[in-house]
């Protein structure tokens, strides 16, 4: 299969001696995330199923991404149910990172933990959020489901 990040052509640097980062070289393609799983599958004329989703998660570890966002967990039973399948049938890779969307409200943020569980690696942006109600929750958000869980009883 053919590999088109061996094709990244560093960028020459342009000589400025009084900088230090403008010499630094970009020697490696950047990580890209796939976007391609997120919650949005109910605005298909035909939405995939299960089986659709995990063979696109399939083709897209095949074409070599390292980090999937594979959805909205707590957005639908649905979304909720693939995570879970990706999960407990071991379709990710040790060298994959996924990626999941939660909002600033503490239930979906309990029920994407729940989603996570068990997953080894995966990264859960903290929820943008500028209200004062919602600081507490994202804290919990961007900390370990054991942490988050002690955060919500206290």
């Amino acid at each position: 299969m053919y590999q088109g990040c061996k094709k990244y052509i560093p960028f020459v640097p342009v000589s400025l001696p009084n900088r230090t980062w403008p010499n630094n070289r970009i020697e490696k393609a950047p990580t890209w995330c796939s976007v391609d799983l997120r919650d949005g599958n109910q605005a298909l004329v035909t939405p995939m199923n299960l089986q659709e989703k995990l063979d696109f998660f399939k083709l897209l570890v095949d074409i070599g991404f390292k980090e999937i966002e594979v959805g909205f967990p707590s957005a639908s039973e649905t979304e909720y149910e693939i995570l879970r399948a990706l999960i407990d049938g071991h379709y990710i890779p040790d060298d994959v990172t996924i990626q999941v969307l939660v909002q600033a409200r503490e239930h979906l943020i309990r029920k994407t933990f729940e989603a996570v569980s068990s997953s080894i690696s995966i990264i859960q942006p903290p929820p943008s959020s500028a209200k004062s109600s919602s600081k507490r929750i994202c804290r919990a958000s961007s900390t370990s489901p054991l942490q988050a869980q002690s955060w919500f009883a206290s």
